[in-house]
């Protein structure tokens, strides 16, 4: 079904004018707090950021099959899924390594994330969150680089030793399962807490999650995109002082036999959507970081808070790829990063000033064998997806000063400093097919300028630029192996860093009974790094190279309200577009063409309302509307075993979640998704969503 644009607009348009008809009063609403926005503890009301948080009631509510799928509901967000526990959102127009994934701090993002949409997102619990921030076109000041489109900061859960009587043990503990029927899904999730009150806590958790093949509506039921995958965690909290508080924490993921099916011959068309050409395209990866932090707070002297972060993050990733004339091939990478960073604040006469450093090192091995029908190694290749024995390190300074001009005026200003060093020990050289190696370094200044009005306790508006950038990584330099529909992309070692500059102007409106927040974007793209076709033919594919010095723009607009019509209902509505141009290297001419952004986000509303029926019983209906997308630029035009000729049709998704309370320790929900058995695929995904959804999810604490 295709929903004219016209009527989005009217729709959304109806539901912000009764919200806005009404009178409204505030009356000591709690505001929330967010990190990462400046990277200590800040009240989202006085940040010149777009925010969105998700709590873990939310999560445990929503009870979503995967990480990325937490931001499935947000109109702002593009959750493009490449496959089933593939998901990668877009935010503003960027995924992939254009936007930054952080766990407490702690960057995900290492020197192997590849272009575009990629699985590495997949790898976080979201069960393991007490909430989620996202911050949107923050840039690089604060994080460095690959923070353009967004900031992910997945704060987890912690044992809360202070909550507890002083010198008194506790031991707690809860149960979460959720169970789905149009994905022959479950997820178990087991978690206990020990300590001593005031103290020390520990708190250890177990998830296991198996889902089953989609069943997809109009098209059936889809090959081999089930999946199994299970993580384990643990931290524990120490309070040396009521002030000073000490963190370990170590976490551990696996994802088990993810088929890339629309690359098979198992792919179903739909839409005139291409079939793939091999028997088999799978994989496996596994993530593990342990940390060691200190926060100190409310210290007399210079530096009033000081948060130490060391940690290690280890990442393995390997496929099996069987071809329609039985070539077979086994790859993956091994990758060990090691950071660290200090981060201080201080109260002074020039404002309240945050500084720090940061330093990440990533080693990589990486390998690739060619086998022969009967498993056997045949050739071992020079590399694997990207370079062997390779290093990337960072090393970056960082300043932001908040000046308060007045009662109602502050002015945010921040600067970084960034140096990257990038070894690659071995590649294939694209030219030659002999070995080679490589060695780039790029500096990196970026700064930021916002400022914040806050009209009073309720209304805020703020404004600001930011520059952004991306260093070249491990897969830009030395990348060997296959892109979208028909394509292999082989190493580019002469590249230079992608540099963007943010333009935002937004306000927010916080009151007892009313919620309202918009945004607009523009952000200016330079020397970005784009695949470029060389016209060669390399193993039936057609080979692409990266090149910078594409230039371009997204723009964009984000608006969100709801309003509490009285103590038990609150209806909601959201709308988000974007737009775009960028030059693009079409064909192997090597002449540029200014095009649309691909993959660009349509026009998508959000509009629903909640009810409590009683105090410890609520229902809620959702819609997500979006509308067709047939702004294409060429390779979204090709990439035909994802976006049908054309382009996405557009689609309208009705849920429907029933919540009950039993008591303080159990809670019960029931949903249906997808009620009108709607045919739908998200903007440039490789595989249809799940019609028809009956899900089951409980909680129980004891």
């Amino acid at each position: 079904v295709q929903i004219p644009m016209r009527y989005t607009l009217l729709i959304f348009a109806l539901s912000l004018c009764t919200a806005f008809t009404q009178e409204v009063v505030k009356e000591g609403l709690l505001d929330p707090i967010t990190i990462t926005a400046t990277r200590f503890n800040e009240l989202i009301s006085d940040v010149p950021y777009s925010v969105d948080l998700i709590e873990d009631r939310d999560i445990l509510e929503d009870m979503p099959r995967g990480f990325p799928s937490v931001f499935a509901s947000n109109p702002g967000v593009q959750v493009q899924k490449t496959a089933n526990g593939k998901g990668s959102p877009f935010i503003r127009g960027f995924t992939g390594f254009r936007n930054l994934l952080l766990i407490d701090g702690i960057r995900l993002n290492h020197a192997a994330f590849r272009e575009g949409p990629n699985q590495y997102w997949g790898t976080v619990d979201p069960l393991i969150a007490s909430r989620i921030e996202l911050i949107k076109g923050q840039g690089s000041v604060l994080y460095g680089s690959d923070a353009i489109g967004g900031t992910v900061n997945v704060i987890t859960k912690d044992s809360s030793p202070l909550s507890y009587e002083e010198n008194r043990s506790f031991v707690e503990g809860q149960i979460m399962y959720r169970g789905s029927t149009a994905e022959r899904s479950h997820t178990g999730r087991i978690e206990g807490l020990v300590g001593i009150g005031q103290k020390t806590g520990v708190l250890m958790g177990y998830t296991d999650r198996s889902i089953g093949n989609i069943r997809a509506s109009g098209i059936g039921e889809l090959p081999f995109t089930g999946y199994s995958e299970h993580g384990m965690d643990l931290r524990i909290d120490h309070y040396f002082q009521e002030n000073v508080h000490g963190i370990f924490s170590f976490q551990k993921f696996e994802q088990n036999n993810l088929w890339r099916v629309h690359k098979t011959i198992y792919s179903k068309s739909w839409e005139g959507t291409s079939i793939g050409n091999e028997l088999r395209r799978s994989g496996d990866q596994s993530r593990t970081l342990a940390y060691a932090q200190i926060k100190a707070e409310d210290l007399e002297g210079p530096f009033q808070r000081i948060h130490a972060n060391l940690s290690w993050h280890n990442h393995e990733e390997s496929r099996l790829r069987i071809k329609t004339n039985q070539k077979t091939d086994f790859q993956g990478f091994d990758l060990d990063s090691f950071g660290s960073w200090i981060q201080m604040e201080s109260d002074t006469a020039l404002g309240k000033i945050t500084y720090g450093t940061s330093y990440y090192q990533d080693r990589a091995d990486t390998f690739r064998s060619d086998l022969d029908k009967d498993g056997n190694v045949i050739r071992k290749r020079i590399q694997g997806p990207f370079g062997d024995d390779s290093t990337y390190e960072q090393l970056g300074f960082f300043v932001q000063d908040i000046i308060e001009l007045n009662d109602r005026f502050d002015l945010n200003i921040g600067s970084r400093y960034t140096h990257i060093d990038a070894n690659i020990g071995r590649y294939e050289n694209p030219q030659t097919g002999l070995q080679d190696q490589l060695n780039n370094d790029w500096d990196n200044l970026s700064n930021s300028l916002r400022g914040i009005y806050k009209k009073n306790e309720k209304l805020n508006i703020y404004a600001g630029l930011s520059q952004g950038f991306r260093a070249p990584n491990f897969s830009d330099l030395s990348r060997l192996d296959s892109a979208r529909s028909n394509e292999i992309e082989t190493p580019s070692p002469d590249l230079n860093p992608e540099k963007f500059l943010s333009y935002e102007i937004g306000s927010s409106f916080d009151d007892e009974k009313l919620e309202f927040g918009i945004s607009a974007f523009y952000t200016d793209i330079r020397d970005m790094i784009v695949r470029t076709p060389t016209g060669r033919l390399i193993e039936d594919e057609y080979e692409v190279i990266k090149k910078n010095g594409s230039e371009g723009y997204i723009y964009g607009l984000e608006l969100n309200t709801s309003y509490h019509i009285n103590d038990r209902l609150n209806v909601f509505g959201a709308l988000a577009f974007n737009d775009g141009m960028v030059d693009t290297y079409p064909d192997s001419s090597l002449l540029t063409r200014s095009e649309p952004v691909s993959r660009l986000l349509p026009v998508t509303t959000n509009l629903g309302f909640r009810y409590d029926l009683s105090d410890s019983q609520w229902i809620e209906l959702s819609s997500i509307i979006s509308d067709r997308q047939d702004t294409l630029n060429t390779r979204d035009r090709s990439d035909t075993q994802r976006i049908p000729p054309g382009g996405t049709p557009g689609y309208a998704i009705f849920n429907f979640r029933y919540g009950l309370q039993l008591n303080e320790q159990t809670l019960l929900t029931a949903s249906i998704e997808n009620i009108t058995d709607q045919e739908y695929r998200v903007h440039g995904s490789g595989q249809n969503e799940p019609g028809l959804n009956f899900i089951f999810g409980a909680s129980l604490k004891f």
